[in-house]
Parts: C-alpha cells; structure tokens; sequence
C-alpha cells in the first residue's frame, strides 16, 4: 500500500483526512544470538519493512483504530479497565497506557495503519507496531520524551500488556535504526554505537530464507537455557567474583569449572561465550569493509547455535548447508531458533543461484516451498509526512 492511498483509507473510514503519516520499521539482528540475557551485546539493524501509520487527534478522550491488514476497527478510553479483546489492539493501548503512566498527557486519536514486516518471519512486527505509536504520539501531542524512552515504552508494553517479557533490543533496534548501520548495543549498559554496514556497493545482498516451520517446544527450552547460562555463570563468580555475566567470562574460566557443572551447562556456556566475541569480531571487519569475515564469523554462529545450543532443527540446518553448497558468503539461525528464518550475506553474483536452488531443494526435501526476503538496512522511527 502506498501511503497515498492510507490517507484515502483513513479519510473514509473517518471522514476527514489525517493529520501525519508516520512509520517505524521491523529489524533483522546480524549476529548475536542468545547473548542478550546473558549481558553481552547484540548486532540489529532496522530494515526497509515496517508499519506505516495514519494519524489524527480527534478532541476526545477516545482512541479509535482500523488495521487495514485485518479490515478491523477498534475504540478503547484511556483507563486501565479499557483494555481492548482484540489482540492487535492491545499493543496500541499498551503504548498509551504506558505514556500516560510516565506523567503525560494523550488524548483522544484516530488511526489507520498497516504493516509490510512478514508476521512471523522474526523481523519484529510487534515492535514496530508500538515503536511507530509512540514515536507518533510524542511527536503529536508534544510529549517531549526521548528515544530511550520510546524504545521502554515498546518494550514495557510488550511485558504489561501482551505478556512477552522480552528484551529491548527490537524496540531499540525500531527507534534507534540509520539507514547503512547496525547498532552494537551493550545489553548490561544500553550503551551504543552505529556500525557501518553497506553491503551493495561491495556487491552483496541480505536475504532472510523463511523456513515456514515453527516446532512446538514442551518444558520452555528458553528457560532451561538461560538457567544452563546463570549455572555455569555462578560457578565461574565462585573463582572470578567480577564476572556478574557469561559476558565478562572467557574460555580458561569456563575450562576450570568443567567439572562443576553439568555437560549441558559447559556447552551452553561455551557458545555463548564464543558469540561475544564473533559479535566484536563482526563489528572489526565491518569497520574495515571485510564481509568475507563476517560471513565466516555468521557460519560459526549457525554450527554453535545447532551443536552447542542446540536451537536449531533439520530445516535450518538444510537451508544454512544450501547456503554452503550455493557459495554464500555467510549464512545463520536468526531469532531464538526451532523454526523462522536464516539470515544470509549473498554475493550479487551468487544470487539467483542461490535462491532458485534453495528453493527447489527445500521443496523436494520437506515438501515446503520457503519465502524469501530480501531487507535493506534503513531508518528507524519517524515522522513520513
């Protein structure tokens, strides 16, 4: 949809036109993977794909909302008690509420909105919807808070109102995205810094391959890993009371406490302690333009994740051992795992290759044909119009 046509659809379902037109993207995280509650540092980047938002305040203490992806309407008051049924919704009611729990005033608005982020891809669909709400609602109503805030807010809502207690860095990454940079976000300080990253004109392409398969997980796998990380964290502060996370952990640390913890623990550990350091390896090539580096530093994630982790599947094995036979330069699980996407650095002239290959072997291995995405790394949170 092309925001001409948001304002058309706005204009009719509320019979005058809007008053601004704002988006906030979804985000693709390059590398650094499970090292986010472990206090290391992860490596996103907004992308080109996002929610797009009419807007208009309408003088009352009323909110109503059409999305046009679900060609449904929504109203809510701003009390706690008004918390919408319609799952889609609460995320905008939660960014209200959020708001007005910091001291500030939102009143009344209409919104239309859509969103081009694939549902289910790992691009953060979510956070972009609560990212381009409250950078709109700042911006709108003069709120006067800053991106930090905006990126807690997302999150908070996310934690309060849909009950994902999930991490900050999708908000960030939504918020804080530049267009030809990642950003290094430190998970313990919330410290940053942007990282150049411009692959075209070094003649390479980032291409999510969509596994369309999500396996049911029993016993929180999640929690069992990060109990796995806190077991052999407390082990290592036994010896070494300055390391608070894996983060601050090396190798020879984790090689004096093997026989202290489990096996399982030790592998965990492992990974993540080698992550941490790929994640800074990765942002010292991309200083110096290297991707062939980082597209060996992305493989060494994938076989941690699948053998040390052990996070992946057989379909995310199969599509990173296709990214290998077709000559990509890097290839990896991106998200939690068990299912979603690979992320994958492909060399313009490996292209074409690579994706109808892929394709056909997927299809003639699981009888599934994958979706692709191609993202480019963009601008985060802001007024379009």
């Amino acid at each position: 949809m092309e925001t001409k046509q948001l304002k058309e659809v706005f204009a009719k379902r509320f019979g005058e036109a809007a008053e601004a037109l704002y988006a906030s993207p979804g985000r693709v995280n390059l590398i650094g993977e499970h090292t986010d509650y472990n206090g290391g540092f992860v490596l996103p980047g907004a992308i080109d794909k996002g929610i797009t938002l009419a807007v208009k305040a309408n003088g009352t203490d009323t909110v109503r909302l059409f999305s046009v992806d679900y060609d449904e309407e929504c109203s809510f008051g701003m009390n706690e008690a008004d918390k919408p049924e319609k799952n889609w919704a609460r995320y905008v009611f939660g960014v209200v509420r959020e708001i007005v729990k910091r001291g500030k005033t939102v009143g009344g608005f209409d919104a239309a909105f859509y969103g081009d982020v694939p549902l289910g891809a790992g691009l953060s669909s979510s956070a972009a919807l609560e990212s381009a709400f409250a950078f709109a609602l700042n911006d709108m109503f003069g709120l006067g808070v800053d991106r930090f805030e905006l990126a807690r807010i997302g999150q908070a809502t996310e934690h309060n109102y849909v009950g994902v207690k999930c991490g900050i860095m999708d908000q960030f990454a939504s918020v804080f995205g530049k267009k030809g940079n990642l950003i290094r976000l430190d998970c313990r300080s919330l410290e940053y810094e942007y990282v150049p990253f411009d692959p075209a004109p070094a003649g390479y392409r980032v291409v999510l391959i969509d596994s369309c398969v999500k396996h049911e997980l029993v016993n929180n796998p999640y929690n069992r890993r990060r109990e796995s990380c806190e077991a052999a964290a407390a082990a290592i502060r036994r010896r070494h009371p300055e390391v608070e996370f894996l983060r601050d952990a090396t190798f020879d640390m984790l090689a004096e406490v093997k026989d202290e913890i489990s096996a399982e623990d030790h592998d965990r550990a492992e990974f993540v302690i080698g992550e941490v350091q790929r994640l800074l390896d990765a942002c010292h090539a991309l200083v110096k333009g290297d991707y062939e580096t980082v597209g060996h530093k992305m493989y060494e994630t994938h076989d941690g994740l699948s053998r040390l982790y052990e996070v992946s599947c057989e379909e995310l094995d199969f599509l990173n051992g296709c990214a290998k036979k077709y000559g990509v330069t890097g290839s990896r699980i991106m998200g939690g795992g068990f299912g979603g996407c690979t992320i994958n650095l492909v060399p313009e002239a490996r292209y074409e290759a690579f994706i109808d290959g892929t394709l056909a072997d997927y299809k003639a291995r699981f009888n599934i044909l994958p979706k692709v995405y191609d993202v480019v790394v963009s601008d985060g949170a802001r007024r379009v119009e």
